[in-house]
């Protein structure tokens, strides 16, 4: 039989794929000199052209299972799809930043340069810096677009391995410390292969035990109670570690400070956002859809992953004397924070159960975005801290930033306080949702864990606060040098604040978007 593709409603990962394709040829054919701006460029056009078709099918709610079942064309992969598509665009941004005044990129000029040797700067004065990174970005890109959408588990392997393979090779292009960033990228790969091989493991184990690869027809086997039920636990958990690792979550965390420190730090920002939701959405549909027969086997050890991911995060994030490093615990503790929110698995259950009109999708969505918003906006001002060998994650370069750059100072401000879940911000509803749907699906201990880790993470993002502003550098520490940013790293900054801001303040218009975001096929 002539499979059937939906075309139209595939558009916006079809453009993400020929966008990097292109970005390929562009490689072999623009010359050096122009080839930087021409790559992002390239990269910025795809990401808006599959934005633009993901909101008009989204807002056309013309939702069914397509390409022959593989992918779910419903509400919840629409409203994934434009969260990882919005953040990818300023990952995209962040990336194509070449700081004002030192004429260079936050990537390596040759990756078998030596740094600091004459053969870098040559290539640094030629401004030659790897611009494959953006065809690398889409491809990754397209792999965060399929891997929630799947509708069955060999698809959302294949999404999981396109998304991570480019990450691998990105992780390793710093243009400063790079032998810390090839060390990332290589932790990275070890460890991001064998999650991805247990996570395999787990799709043969769960069709070896229903029969199925099909979400719907593994419900429908474990409702009828056929096969083995140790065999299913089994598949359980070894899909879970799969996802889990992707998410970042404890016990699977160990590489994200790591990677998050050595990787060039747009990739950092494109992985603790886009990656995570992504993972995020793609471990909601397996266990609400295939596994949602097993709740009462995965709810409370999703709890307890949330719980441990929660406390890991803060108690190792108030030891960090490395911006990034410190985003990275940051990202674990807030892995556990969007846990709070799947784990009571509100989606068909009374209305009574929802909070301000959201199930868990819905919650989920508006925590990730909350969170991405501070998060871009974070790394984005990490990015204008410079001394005259680079970029400077290390406290001892912060102290005092905010008194030299009080807009940079009071937009980080802004930031932090949204991550630590201060009111009138993003980051201060998100929390609240996910901890008011909890506390009314009965998870009260987890409700009363997560407000006492949130004291916590608020603790070292007002020690950091207080470095930006108060701080005094060490006698012998070099000063930042004064970096400007160029408007394109502006605008991120102001979007993002822009967008941290509006969700605290007027929440109403985002939980209508979430809501429009929130909803299986059946």
């Amino acid at each position: 039989m002539t499979p059937v593709i939906e075309y139209l409603k595939l558009a916006p990962v079809l453009a993400v794929v020929a966008g990097a394709v292109v970005g390929v040829l562009a490689e072999a054919l623009v010359p050096r000199a122009h080839r930087f701006l021409v790559q992002a460029a390239i990269a910025f056009l795809t990401i808006v052209t599959a934005l633009a078709f993901t909101i008009g099918t989204w807002v056309g709610k013309d939702f069914q299972i397509g390409v022959e079942g593989s992918l779910a064309f419903d509400r919840t992969t629409y409203g994934t799809w434009a969260l990882v598509l919005v953040f990818g665009l300023g990952a995209v941004g962040l990336a194509a930043e070449r700081a004002a005044g030192l004429g260079s990129s936050s990537f390596a000029a040759s990756g078998v340069a030596t740094p600091g040797s004459v053969f870098e700067r040559a290539a640094l004065a030629a401004r030659s810096e790897h611009s494959e990174v953006f065809p690398l970005m889409m491809f990754s890109v397209s792999g965060m677009l399929i891997f929630p959408a799947a509708n069955d588990l060999i698809t959302a392997f294949v999404g999981l391995e396109v998304l991570s393979l480019p990450l691998y090779l990105l992780c390793g292009l710093a243009r400063r410390r790079r032998l810390l960033s090839q060390e990332a990228a290589l932790k990275y790969f070890l460890l991001g292969a064998l999650s991805s091989a247990i996570f395999l493991f787990g799709v043969a184990t769960v069709y070896s035990t229903t029969g199925s690869l099909d979400y719907r027809g593994i419900d429908s086997e474990i409702a009828a109670a056929s096969g083995s039920d140790v065999m299913l636990m089994m598949g359980l958990g070894l899909l879970a570690v799969g996802l889990l690792f992707k998410v970042g979550a404890v016990p699977f965390h160990s590489w994200v400070p790591d990677v998050y420190t050595g990787a060039p730090t747009p990739i950092s920002a494109f992985m603790a956002v886009a990656t995570k939701i992504a993972a995020i959405f793609a471990l909601i549909r397996i266990l609400f859809v295939p596994l949602g027969g097993l709740l009462w086997s995965w709810q409370i050890p999703l709890a307890v992953v949330a719980v441990a991911s929660m406390v890991i995060g803060a108690l190792f994030g108030l030891t960090q004397t490395s911006a990034k490093r410190l985003l990275g615990y940051s990202s674990i503790a807030h892995a556990g924070f969007a846990l709070v929110a799947v784990v009571p698995a509100i989606t068909a259950l009374a209305p009574a159960y929802r909070v301000g009109g959201l199930d868990s999708l819905g919650v989920s969505w508006f925590y990730l975005a909350a969170y991405g918003l501070a998060t871009t906006g974070a790394f984005a001002v990490v990015m204008l801290v410079r001394t005259s060998t680079g970029e400077e994650t290390d406290f001892s370069a912060w102290s005092g930033f905010g008194r030299r750059n009080p807009v940079a100072g009071a937009a980080m401000t802004v930031f932090l306080l949204s991550l630590a879940g201060i009111p009138l911000t993003g980051g201060f509803m998100g929390k609240l949702f996910a901890f008011t749907l909890a506390w009314r699906s009965g998870f009260l201990w987890l409700v009363l864990v997560g407000l006492l880790i949130s004291l916590a993470t608020a603790a070292f993002y007002a020690r950091w606060l207080w470095t930006v502003f108060w701080g005094m550098p060490a006698d012998d520490a070099e000063a930042p040098q004064p970096v400007r940013g160029s408007v394109g790293l502006w605008v991120i900054i102001g979007l993002c604040l822009a967008g941290t801001i509006a969700l605290g303040v007027v929440p109403g218009v985002f939980t209508q978007i979430a809501q429009a975001a929130s909803g299986f096929l059946r």
